[in-house]
């Protein structure tokens, strides 16, 4: 069980007059709310359950009543999609002390957010299914789950700044995990480093609504957050390294100008 974060998102409007005509969408006045918003960083690692019972969203259960489910295994990565929804949770379930564990792939709208009577600051991740069940669902391997598409559909436009860079291809959320993108540097259109990526924010229902930057400072000091829409973002990636980039239609300056986003 984890306990939501008591934390505010900043509104972000961009003011220099540069920005004001043609940038307008990339900043939210978005509010983070405790009773629906949830850091995507803070889902890795929870506990899933499986219930046999039906479950709903929201529902409470009695103090040490997650005893009645089967602890099936701990979400170890989240797959978004290039429309910065969340695909799937990645579940490492069986084995002993990861030996012999194996990954599934739980798909998002399965996953059930259960509250404990006269404590909704925590929650539990559950889903309707048997342990047997779990233990036989198929293993999950990247190259299935980035090629869910089906054959007529269509790549959406991305609607972060068209940029070219040296040894890198744009890549988007559907091929990346919160774990990729967290700590990325952020980079001006003019290649410029602005920041980095802080954290990732999710919705209750599993859309990831913003990214986190971590703006400006010295060795943490003096440092601020801002909270960007992913959309307006472009992700680099270097061939098939760990090495990633986030570019953004803004400049350090800019952002800095904007209120803190308090997590």
């Amino acid at each position: 069980m984890k306990n939501f974060l008591s934390t505010t998102a900043a509104a972000l409007a961009l003011t220099t007059a540069a920005y004001a005509d043609n940038h307008t969408s990339i900043f939210s006045d978005m509010q983070f709310d405790e009773a629906m918003n949830i850091n995507a960083t803070e889902m890795v690692g929870m506990r899933v359950y499986a219930s046999e019972a039906s479950i709903a969203n929201g529902m409470a259960i009695p103090a040490d009543g997650e005893t009645e489910w089967d602890d099936i295994g701990e979400i170890n990565e989240i797959l978004l999609t290039r429309d910065g929804e969340v695909q799937s949770v990645i579940v490492g379930v069986g084995g002993f002390l990861g030996i012999g564990e194996k990954d599934v792939a739980i798909n998002m709208s399965e996953l059930r957010f259960v509250d404990e009577e006269g404590d909704t600051n925590d929650f539990f991740l559950v889903i309707e299914a048997t342990e047997v069940g779990v233990q036989d669902a198929p293993a999950y391997e990247y190259s299935q789950l980035t090629n869910t598409m089906g054959d007529g559909e269509q790549m959406g436009a991305w609607a972060g700044p068209d940029i070219a860079v040296d040894g890198f291809d744009r890549v988007t959320p559907q091929e990346l995990t919160t774990e990729d993108l967290t700590g990325a540097p952020v980079m001006g259109v003019n290649d410029e480093e602005v920041g980095e990526i802080g954290k990732l924010l999710l919705t209750s229902d599993g859309t990831l609504d913003r990214a986190v930057i971590d703006v400006g400072g010295f060795l943490g000091l003096g440092e601020r957050q801002v909270a960007v829409s992913l959309n307006e973002l472009t992700i680099m990636r270097m061939g098939d390294s760990d090495e990633f980039r986030v570019y953004i239609d803004a400049s350090q300056d800019a952002l800095e100008q904007q209120p803190e986003y308090e997590g």
